[in-house]
């Protein structure tokens, strides 16, 4: 690791060298952001994994650079033409587009109009036109170089093949590129038009079908639906800069002050270069850019939603029925025990008969009795309103109805893991088994999809699909260790992303735990099979055992930090199990008498808050959401009617929000508060309980504007 890059990631991102140095030495070892977070906060002055994320990608980012510097050098060294001035100029270079400009005139390139005219010999009459003496006639000169065989036939062919020339040097000229690069960053519009004959396929568009918006202040949100349109065929998408700023800045730049007809003619290559070269190839450059920083917001946004989800309040440990709603071809309904095995299903017609009707009440009414049911899913699909008050009016005492998002189900309920799981059942019964699992532990289920398919995205397969899936890689793996697994429960799939295991490894743990029963502590873990001293050490404080021997270890203190809680206890004369479970006993505890070289306050502290809470899920409490009775679809609103519903999708410009009429009604941010909102989510998080009032109702286009401002 270069010290360069230390003193530089640590300069620009506020942090010590020592603690940049310390994270990125870590991370080569083989430590994982969660591990190093949460078991190495001395050795890195307590960065949580915000900070250490950003360190692993900028790092990331300068090594990028420094390959690709190596590669221009290795390329311009080649072909004999590295200077000292060049190579100095390549080294100090700080960006992609700044090594690029500098590489553009050694960048082996097809056959031009500079070429052509130089292997026609124009190039010593090009260098005299653009020194711009003014005692230089470029006509007189240009009429030594006609040549027929050549097809310079003509004085203005001489000169425009000299022109020619004189237009890739502006064009390659690395300080001409930065500034108008910056005039279209800067200055640049975007100009979306419906493509003809086209608009009323591609009505959902029509937003854009005159659109123009500054480069510098277009939202990403548009920016990728202005992108989609263009891609699907339906608008024409242009960055244009004013002509003429362009050219003034251009021709300050290489048209020297004066006089002479040397001046016209670098004055007509400028222009040339620009429109011909130039504007094109920068405005492809800036299209790049601006996808480049629309994916990044459209990804932080999905990750924030995606975290939101994931860490959703679990039901926890109870018996289940799940239904997934239908009507013609009947809802599929599972029972589930606490863990979510599949203990029974049956499929009901609510509709089709008063007799069916009839046989459906009496099959769920015994369903619940017999496993003794607590909570009822409901999966939010079509027919799931009407599910919802047929369950309800049975009578069914304290058992609850819950309306449970299915995004996703069908992914899950085709793929390979359900395939796996459930061989032999149909697709939507896999589909119910989902929704109820989810209810559950949302965390647990959640991991078995593509999170590109769980609904809670902005334009996510638009964008970069390899920086999307990394950043919903990191929080996925960043939730699961937060919360903590099961080892005698959790999925391979859930497994999978706890600190140290993947695929291989998970797939290991389930086939150990099949053979040979239920860990029985935390040490059993090492005895798996290729799971070496490393890959314990990343994964055991992630992993708990419930009612062990020791009950650490169904907590999340790591067991490298066993012997110093074994010492408190020790100190005090009680046992481990005594300290664990009785708060008096632990407030005797003087913190400072363990702390040592290797573990400091920090790591005490967390010791600490941990065994007041051992194994705490540190998820919020569930929370019943009920509909307003009567509305169950798009036709039942009406405007100003005041409804309850739950926050299901945060974007940059608003939020989605279930008010139980199977399609999501969008509340702008400018609808959200009567304050200034910087963004959605500094006022509402997903799942969140909110009220809202109908504005618009779109019944063509099936869309619905809420507002949160019910005054």
């Amino acid at each position: 690791m270069q010290s360069s890059h230390i003193k530089k990631t640590s300069d620009e991102l506020h942090l010590k060298p020592q603690q940049v140095e310390t994270v990125v030495g870590l991370l080569e070892e083989g430590s994982t952001i969660p591990f190093i977070a949460r078991y190495r906060k001395e050795a890195t002055g307590t960065l949580d994994e915000v900070a250490i994320t950003a360190i692993r990608d900028r790092v990331k980012q300068l090594e990028e650079l420094d390959k690709r510097r190596a590669v221009i050098l290795d390329s311009i060294k080649s072909q004999g033409k590295l200077t000292p001035e060049l190579g100095a100029g390549i080294g100090k270079a700080e960006t992609m587009a700044e090594l690029e400009d500098l590489y553009l005139p050694y960048k082996p390139k097809r056959r031009t109009r500079g070429m052509i005219a130089k292997e026609n010999g124009l190039e010593p009459l090009a260098v005299e036109i653009y020194k711009q003496d003014p005692a230089f006639s470029p006509a007189t000169e240009a009429a030594k170089f006609i040549d027929k065989d050549k097809e310079l036939t003509s004085v203005d062919l001489v000169l425009l093949g000299a022109r020619d020339i004189i237009a890739e040097w502006v064009n390659e000229t690395a300080e001409a590129r930065a500034r108008v690069r910056d005039l279209f960053l800067k200055s640049g519009v975007f100009r979306a038009r419906a493509i003809k004959g086209k608009e009323e396929e591609g009505s959902k568009f029509k937003d854009y079908f005159a659109w123009e918006e500054s480069v510098a202040t277009a939202p990403s949100h548009r920016v990728l639906a202005a992108r989609r349109g263009e891609k699907e065929g339906f608008l024409l998408l242009r960055i244009t800069v004013a002509d003429d700023d362009a050219l003034t800045l251009l021709k300050a730049m290489f048209i020297k002050p004066g006089t002479g007809r040397s001046m016209d003619q670098v004055g007509l290559a400028v222009e040339d270069a620009y429109k011909r070269l130039m504007a094109p190839s920068l405005e492809n450059e800036v299209r790049l850019l601006t996808k480049e920083k629309a994916d990044a917001e459209a990804i932080r946004t999905f990750a924030t939603n995606l975290k939101q989800l994931l860490m959703a309040a679990p039901l926890g440990p109870r018996m289940v029925m799940a239904v997934d709603p239908g009507l013609r071809t009947g809802c599929k309904l599972v029972c589930l025990d606490p863990q979510g095995k599949l203990l029974e299903y049956q499929t009901i017609f609510l509709q089709q008969s008063e007799t069916r009707s009839r046989e459906a009440g009496e099959t769920v009414k015994f369903l619940v009795k017999k496993h003794k049911i607590e909570v009822i899913a409901v999966g939010n699909g079509t027919a799931s309103r009407e599910t919802d008050g047929f369950l309800r009016s049975l009578g069914l005492n304290d058992v609850k109805v819950v309306m449970v998002s299915e995004s996703g189900a069908s992914y899950y309920s085709a793929s390979d893991v359900a395939r796996a799981e459930f061989p032999d059942l149909d697709v939507s019964v896999r589909g119910a088994v989902s929704i109820g699992r989810r209810l559950q532990d949302p965390l647990a289920e959640l991991v078995k999809l593509d999170p590109k398919n769980i609904g809670v995205g902005q334009y996510q397969h638009d964008v970069d699909q390899s920086r999307l899936n990394h950043a919903l890689d990191d929080v996925t793996i960043s939730c699961v260790n937060l919360v903590g697994v099961d080892i005698n429960t959790a999925s391979r799939e859930l497994l999978t992303y706890v600190s140290g295991v993947g695929p291989a490894l998970a797939q290991g743990i389930v086939d150990c735990r099949n053979k040979q029963g239920a860990f029985k502590s935390r040490s059993d873990i090492a005895n798996i099979p290729r799971f070496n001293v490393k890959a314990f050490e990343q994964a055991a404080g992630f992993m708990r055992v419930m009612n062990a021997e020791n009950p650490l270890d169904a907590s999340a203190v790591h067991p490298e930090s066993y012997p110093i809680v074994e010492k408190m206890a020790s100190d005090i004369g009680v046992s481990l199990r005594e300290l664990v479970s009785n708060e008096k006993t632990r407030q005797r505890i003087d913190l400072k008498k363990y702390i040592t070289p290797a573990v400091g306050m920090p790591t005490l502290r967390d010791i600490m808050n941990e065994l007041d809470r051992p194994g705490r899920d540190p998820r919020a409490q569930f929370e019943f959401v009920h509909f307003k009775d009567g509305v169950n679809t798009i036709n039942d609103l009406q405007i100003d009617m005041v409804l309850p519903g739950v926050v299901t999708n945060i974007i940059d410009f608003g939020c989605f929000v279930d008010i139980g009429v199977h399609h999501d009604g969008l509340v702008h941010i400018s609808q959200m508060s009567e304050k200034f909102v910087r963004h959605p989510s500094d006022v509402v998080k997903l799942h969140q309980k909110v009220t809202v009032k109908v504005r618009e109702i779109d019944l063509q286009r099936q869309r619905i504007a809420l507002t949160m401002k019910l005054k």
